[in-house]
């Protein structure tokens, strides 16, 4: 009910009527699975450089539609801590697009559908940075969030534990292969295989 009224107040002000398909209900059994690599945690001063995607459709990854793209930082260069971690360089970014266009891409990709990741809240953050400003609106589409699916499957075998939310970690108990992380698609590709395992082992 909050998130209702809440996306009532979001939808009025909405620069661009165009967009007004984020706010339609969504299709229970399709999902998008995103992720985004940055200059640096904080989302008040640091750029998204690239954007990962794919599409769930029912129990399957529809892994021919991906969402790919590097994006130009606008304010805050890559530091060396961060390229050591996701591996873009400057060089790697020469012909990245520009953020304003990317967003809209994104939400052409994503359309009303259920959005899924791993500590979600932060990508999100980085993705309403720019969509505020451009559009006037927060993304609206429901998530799920696979860390806390992951504790809840993991409380009921074994209650009062400690419970690792390492991404490593999920991987490791739930079996499932790991591609190198800290690349937006290939972390999209293996947080979606978290969700589906979970969804499925929930039910």
């Amino acid at each position: 009910m909050f998130r209702t009224i809440k996306n009532s107040f979001n939808k009025k002000n909405l620069k661009d009527n165009n967009y007004s398909f984020l706010f339609d209900k969504p299709n229970t059994n399709e999902f998008v699975c995103f992720d985004c690599e940055t200059t640096g945690l904080n989302p008040n001063i640091d750029d998204i450089v690239s954007i990962g995607a794919v599409i769930i459709k029912d129990n399957t990854i529809l892994s021919s539609k991906k969402f790919v793209r590097y994006v130009k930082p606008k304010s805050c260069a890559l530091s060396v801590e961060s390229i050591k971690v996701h591996h873009i360089r400057e060089c790697d970014l020469e012909h990245a697009c520009d953020i304003e266009d990317v967003i809209l891409d994104f939400l052409k990709f994503i359309e009303n559908r259920v959005l899924v990741g791993y500590f979600l809240n932060f990508d999100i953050s980085m993705i309403n940075k720019y969509l505020k400003p451009q559009l006037g609106i927060n993304l609206p589409n429901k998530t799920y969030e696979v860390s806390e699916m992951y504790h809840d499957y993991k409380i009921e075998l074994i209650p009062q534990g400690f419970i690792d939310l390492k991404f490593s970690t999920i991987l490791k108990e739930l079996e499932i292969p790991s591609f190198n992380t800290h690349d937006a698609l290939n972390d999209a590709l293996m947080t979606a295989m978290i969700f589906l395992k979970l969804k499925n082992s929930i039910k």
